[in-house]
This record gives C-alpha cells, sequence and structure tokens, in this order.
C-alpha cells in the first residue's frame, strides 16, 4: 500500500469517525472508481477494503460497509481476474482480506448474506472447485454455527477444510441437546452423511467421533448404557437404545473394511428403523452407489440433490435463519426402543 492511498483511508476513517458515513461513503466508491478506469486494481482493492471496514465498524454505517465490501469483489477481484491463492502469497493475502471482513459484518446487517455469496462465486469461478473454496465456506459455516445457524452452517462446513468436522459435529451435538434423547442417530447424520456424499470419509469419521464423544461424556451417558465392542481391527461403541446411531457407526466401518454384500446386509437389518427417517433411503443409496458400486438410476445432479435434500432437513428445505430449535423432518414413529443386535460382521 502507497503512503497516498495510505492517507486517503486516514483521511476517510477520520470522516467515518465524526459521523459523516454517507459522504465517506460516496468519497471513497468516486476514488475507487478512479483507480479501476486506471486498472490499478490494488490501489481500487486498498481503498474498498479499508473503507469497508471503518464503515462496518461504525455504529449505523454497516450497510455502506457492506456495499463496499461488495463492490470490492465485484468490480476488483472479478474483474482483475484474481485467482484463489494456493501457495502464492500474493493470492493468500487476497482471500486473507475478504475472510477478515466478513468478520466485521454485523450479523443482522443484510448486505453480509450477498457479500457471502460473492465470496463463494468468485472463489470457484477462479479456484480449482466448482462449489467455491474450502477455506472460504470453513469461515461462513463457522460464523453461521457461533451465530446458532444450524442450517446455514451446515451447508458450507460439509464442503470446508478438515477443521470443519469439529466444528459441525458439535453443532450437531448441541443442537441434538434440545431434541428428543432418541434423536441421536438423526442428528449425527446430519454431520456424518454429507461427508460421505461428498467423498470426504476422513471426516465424516471425525465429526461422528466429536459427537459420540460428547454424547458418551454427557450427563446422561450412565442412562444410555453404553457397550464397548472390540475386535483386533476395530472398536465401537453399541447404544442398545439408539439403533440409527449404531447404524451410522457400523456404516462407517463398512465403508472402510466392507464389502457391497456387507452393506447390503446391514441396511437390510436396520431397515426399518431407516424408513423412519425421511431422506434417509435415498441417502444411503448414494452412498451404496460411491462406496460400494451398487448402481441406482441417475439423475440430473444427485450429489447436489441429495446436499439440498440433507441441509433441507427433508423434502420442504430448512431456510435460512432456522433455529436450533427446529427440528429435521422426521418421521417420529417410536422412540428408545432397544434394537435387535447388529448383523455379525466381519470387518477384520
Amino acid at each position: 500500500m502507497t503512503s497516498k492511498i495510505e492517507k486517503t483511508i486516514a483521511r476517510q476513517q477520520e470522516k467515518i469517525a465524526t459521523g459523516a458515513y454517507y459522504e465517506s461513503h460516496q468519497q471513497l466508491r468516486v476514488i475507487a472508481a478512479r483507480y479501476l478506469k486506471q486498472l490499478n486494481y490494488d490501489a481500487a482493492a486498498d481503498i474498498l477494503a479499508g473503507g469497508a471496514k471503518a464503515l462496518l465498524r461504525a455504529p449505523g454505517a454497516s450497510a455502506s460497509g457492506g456495499d463496499l465490501a461488495i463492490m470490492l469483489i465485484i468490480d476488483v477481484y472479478n474483474k482483475a481476474e484474481w485467482e484463489v491463492g494456493g501457495d502464492d502469497e500474493v493470492g493468500k493475502g487476497r482471500k486473507k482480506r475478504l475472510i477478515e471482513l466478513l468478520r466485521e459484518f454485523p450479523p443482522e446487517e443484510p448486505t453480509r448474506k450477498r457479500y457471502m455469496n460473492e465470496m463463494v462465486t468468485w472463489s470457484a469461478r477462479f479456484g480449482e472447485l466448482e462449489r467455491g473454496d474450502p477455506e472460504i465456506h470453513h469461515e461462513i459455516g463457522a460464523l453461521f454455527a457461533r451465530e446458532n445457524e444450524p442450517y446455514e452452517a451446515e451447508r458450507h462446513l460439509a464442503i470446508g477444510t478438515v477443521d470443519s468436522a469439529e466444528i459441525l459435529g458439535s453443532l450437531e451435538y448441541d443442537w441434538y441437546t434440545q431434541d428428543e434423547p432418541h434423536t441421536a442417530g438423526i442428528y449425527a447424520s446430519r454431520a456424518v452423511f454429507p461427508y460421505l456424499l461428498t467423498g470426504n470419509l476422513r471426516n465424516a469419521n471425525k465429526a461422528f467421533q466429536i459427537f459420540t464423544s460428547r454424547l458418551s461424556s454427557s450427563e446422561f451417558s450412565e442412562a444410555l448404557n453404553t457397550q464397548q465392542v472390540s475386535s483386533q481391527s476395530a472398536d465401537m461403541r453399541v447404544y442398545p437404545s439408539l439403533p440409527l446411531l449404531n447404524f451410522t457407526s457400523l456404516l462407517l466401518l463398512a465403508i472402510q473394511r466392507g464389502t457391497a454384500d456387507l452393506f447390503r446386509q446391514l441396511t437390510r437389518q436396520y431397515a426399518a428403523h431407516i424408513k423412519e427417517v425421511d431422506g434417509w433411503e435415498r441417502a444411503l443409496a448414494h452412498i451404496g452407489e460411491l462406496y460400494f458400486g451398487i448402481k441406482i438410476p441417475k439423475q440430473s445432479n444427485p450429489l447436489m440433490d441429495m446436499m439440498g435434500m440433507m441441509f433441507g432437513g427433508g423434502g420442504g428445505g430448512g431456510g435460512a435463519g432456522a433455529r436450533p430449535g427446529a427440528k429435521p423432518a422426521r418421521q417420529q414413529k417410536s422412540g428408545g426402543a432397544v434394537e435387535a443386535p447388529p448383523p455379525s460382521m466381519d470387518l477384520d
């Protein structure tokens, strides 16, 4: 950043400090537009980022700050065709600047949603992944998790980084504690299935481990009558009153060690329980195809269709602003029933 740019930003920050929000906002747009006309994208980025940060921090000026932040992406990052940085320090710095600005937005600021969308769109257009940069998704998902917005958090954490799994596992457990005890498997699956559907077995296992560890260390753990089952190749906890949770645990083991026949055996054994939850049969059909080669009729975009169905909590979908009090779609046919013993599975 040149000394001229620094002085310009400092002058505008002084105006913002005196409450001249509108004047400063308009001047910052004009100055940035001048640099854009000269194709001086770095200078325009410094002006817009500095002004946006100052306005986002000023009481009652967050809309103006959001406008400058959005302009930064649309008129600078997109038009300059800046790529999402890999090992490039300049690219990393550009992405970091967007993430830092995101953290400045007040939760209630309406422009924040569009800013998030523009971040993801830019990272998808100029990055390696069509669904957007994992680090950006992680930051957005973690932010929503802190704000107790589970549906929105799920959408991003499921395609985030390796660190996203711990946040998603804890988020689903916290959400579960506000529901009936027998629904543990439903909430655990919301942390596990999305990762499985995107081929991320590592994160699926991590999220499940976080969920079950918190469950086993909770004040209700004694009532669950948990049993530890060990073999030469694997250890697992069995919850006699939580069949869907046991199924998820066995599913993860089967994916790592099993065959298509083993998967079919497992789904048959738990068929009655699986049918109780909206969306599980469909999700498992895709998992069976992905990991065991069991073909299903093709759809236009099965992965995105499945992700949308899962995150929406069922066919109707869970919109933005859904709070932990809202429950994932399910058919509550029974609660607390003790399951039959799991199938004999040689996972060695």
